[in-house]
Parts: structure tokens; sequence; C-alpha cells
């Protein structure tokens, strides 16, 4: 629906990086091979914590849930994907808190935390995201 490029401490904190870039996607249109995931609640922003999933061979992190959304979006971490490349962010959040030599790329917008949906995803990524919070009751 939309890729987020998240500055905040926390995910600084979890990633070990600069930042982490995720893509938004409905939870049934993430498909799963392997094993079981193991699921992990840690602090977020929000102080309504999220829920990181991770392979349980290698641990690695690769996709949350966020309280706000519950189970029906996966936030999916974009350097887990076959072709990373093709999920370039369209909006940086939490850039009060972005380390100072990462430089913000003109044209793509960005915000000292988070945004309102209604005014920057486009129409069919708001009915998608309608749609599920529908069907989630």
């Amino acid at each position: 629906m939309i890729v987020h490029c998240c500055h905040c401490r926390y995910c600084q904190r979890e990633t070990g990086s600069a930042f982490v870039v995720n893509a938004l996607f409905e939870a049934d249109r993430v498909t799963l091979e392997g094993p079981p995931l193991d699921a992990v609640m840690t602090p977020s922003a929000s102080g309504k914590g999220q829920t990181i999933h991770r392979c349980p061979t290698c641990r690695i992190a690769l996709f949350s849930n966020y309280a706000q959304a519950r189970e029906a979006i996966r936030f999916v971490r974009v350097g887990t994907l076959d072709q990373p490349d093709t999920f370039a962010p369209d909006v940086h959040i939490y850039t009060s808190t972005k380390q100072p030599w990462v430089t913000l790329p003109p044209g793509v917008p960005a915000f000292e935390a988070y945004y309102n949906p209604k005014e920057l995803w486009s129409e069919e990524s708001q009915q998608r995201f309608r749609a599920v919070r529908n069907r989630a009751g």
C-alpha cells in the first residue's frame, strides 16, 4: 500500500542501522515458506509496542505488526525481499531523529513524526486499508 523509511530510534535500535524500510501489505497478501515465525513484542514510538516476526533459524526480522493496524497489516522488511530495489520509500517518517549524515532524497515526502495517511496515501491504498479494517471488524 505504501513504503515507509522510518528513522525513529526504535527502528535504529532494532535494525542496528540508521533506519528501516517497510512495505505495508495486507496480511492475506503475504505468504511465508518454511517454519512458523517467532513473534516478539518490542517497544515502539507510539508506546503501544510492535510484534516483530522473526525467522526461528536465522533470527532475521521479516515483518512487524503494530497496534493501530493489528494483525491485518504486515510491515514487511524490504531488505528481506528477493528484489528489494523495487520498493523505494514513498515517505520518510520520524526524521526528527534521523542520523545527521543521512541525506533524504528530494521530492520524497518527509515528516518529523508520523503523518496523516488520508493526505498521503493513494486512493487505491486507502480503499485497500478500509477493506482490511472492515474485514477485521
